[in-house]
């Protein structure tokens, strides 16, 4: 199962579990962001989340990962990760991120999204649209990629097109299968290093996470809040994707990723 690299490669059955989590992941998102609203605490956001898991049987792969204390990451403005969900209030024209994940027999699914809450500032919502955007690019250079860097050059090619965005270096996509973070990460910009060859198997979480301003950043005093240190606003896309004999599948997308990835000129297939 695991290569000389590492890399957990998996089986067809394995990403067809693993795809079954990735649904459980879908819809613990698409619960939370119809909740989004001004007057909702970030709390009550995590207990949307905690029912789905409970509904689908499943369970949080995020509660107790290194003792983080929820089962979902939200960060709101100049946060750009693993914000702790708690008595925060979210108010009109927030930039909320929502990072979540399920397991389902031991095979994990990892997803997050980024939205504006009414009134939005047309700077943000530019913000939202480039990185969803360039996680898609992302993800569909992967359907072709000879070596995992075309990934990252791919993120990076989108944002530059855009023009005005940062690309946090820091925190990074990653390989996901019978744990959340495994081998390889997988860059969201250009480094010069070609990376692992992509192979059937394969297993990934994209993520880019982009700022308004100076990508630099730091950790909050609670050990896990990532926040821009010049307080620009940050938002995060994600999804896991896997390579298989055929192409890819967007395990975490409800569609497989067919309706996006048509728009790049790839088409995604199903796990044969």
């Amino acid at each position: 199962m695991f290569g000389r690299d590492r890399i957990e490669y998996k089986s067809p059955d394995q990403m067809r579990i693993m795809r079954r989590a990735g649904l459980v992941v879908a819809d613990l998102l698409d619960a939370v962001r119809e909740q989004i609203r001004p007057g909702v605490t970030t709390a009550e956001l995590d207990a949307v989340a905690t029912r789905v898991i409970a509904d689908a049987g499943a369970t949080s792969n995020f509660l107790n990962y290194h003792g983080f204390p929820a089962r979902v990451c939200i960060s709101v403005n100049s946060e750009v990760v693993h914000g702790i969900p708690g008595e925060r209030v979210i108010e009109p024209g927030d930039v909320v991120s929502v990072d979540g994940g399920a397991i389902v027999d031991g095979w994990h699914g990892d997803s997050a999204f980024s939205v504006v809450v009414p009134d939005a500032d047309p700077a943000d919502l530019d913000l939202v649209r480039v990185t969803e955007e360039a996680m898609w690019a992302g993800i569909a250079a992967l359907a072709t990629a000879d070596r995992l860097g075309q990934v990252g050059e791919a993120i990076d090619d989108a944002v530059t097109a855009a023009g005005g965005l940062g690309i946090v270096a820091e925190y990074v996509g990653h390989g996901i299968g019978s744990a959340m973070h495994q081998p390889p990460d997988v860059l969201n910009y250009r480094s010069g290093h070609r990376g692992p060859r992509v192979r059937a198997g394969m297993c990934l979480a994209i993520e880019p996470m982009l700022v308004r301003g100076e990508p630099t950043t730091a950790v909050l005093a609670d050990d896990w809040t990532v926040v821009t240190v010049d307080g620009s606003r940050a938002a995060h896309f994600e999804h896991s994707v896997a390579v298989h004999a055929d192409g890819i599948w967007v395990l975490t997308a409800r569609d497989g990723g067919a309706e996006s990835l048509a728009r790049h000129g790839v088409r995604a297939v199903p796990i044969g």
